[in-house]
């Protein structure tokens, strides 16, 4: 029986919160805002850990935007740093080396979203106006009319 879970990905979740805190309350440098940590991806032999963030800004912000770039720089430069602290946090014997990346999700998923309210309007997919009447009529004869399984 397989496992539900492997070790590399129990270890990417407990390094995904853990970064988090340090992030949060070890990292003092005003370049960096506020970031979330969205994901984390490990190497199977724990040589590399890819670490994905967003920044939460009121504007859109790209991968080529100054405010990216200068927190991942911040992050990058402060990941043998986070690296020692996680270590000790997980009691590690071999701890990736930390790459930050900045996660582009949320930008496409904001630009989806927009397109898909513009195709669809502002009406809901489901209307809660509760016309069983329109409903019924849409499934199909309710009284076995039309039903050859009910004339047998």
């Amino acid at each position: 029986m397989a496992r539900e879970f492997s070790r590399i990905d129990r270890i990417g979740d407990q390094m995904q919160r853990e970064l988090a805190q340090l992030i949060q309350r070890e990292i003092k440098d005003p370049r960096v805002g506020m970031i979330t940590v969205n994901a984390v991806k490990v190497s199977r032999d724990l040589g590399y850990a890819d670490i994905y963030v967003s920044l939460l800004t009121t504007e859109e912000l790209g991968a080529e935007s100054p405010e990216v770039k200068e927190s991942l720089a911040v992050l990058n430069k402060a990941s043998g740093f986070l690296r020692g602290q996680v270590g000790r946090a997980m009691k590690l014997r071999v701890v990736p080396l930390l790459r930050f990346h900045f996660d582009e999700l949320q930008g496409y998923s904001r630009r989806l979203d927009g397109l898909i309210r513009k195709a669809v309007g502002d009406q809901p997919a489901v209307s809660d106006d509760g016309d069983s009447a329109d409903n019924s009529a849409a499934d199909g004869p309710v009284d076995g009319q039309n039903n050859p399984e009910s004339n047998v």
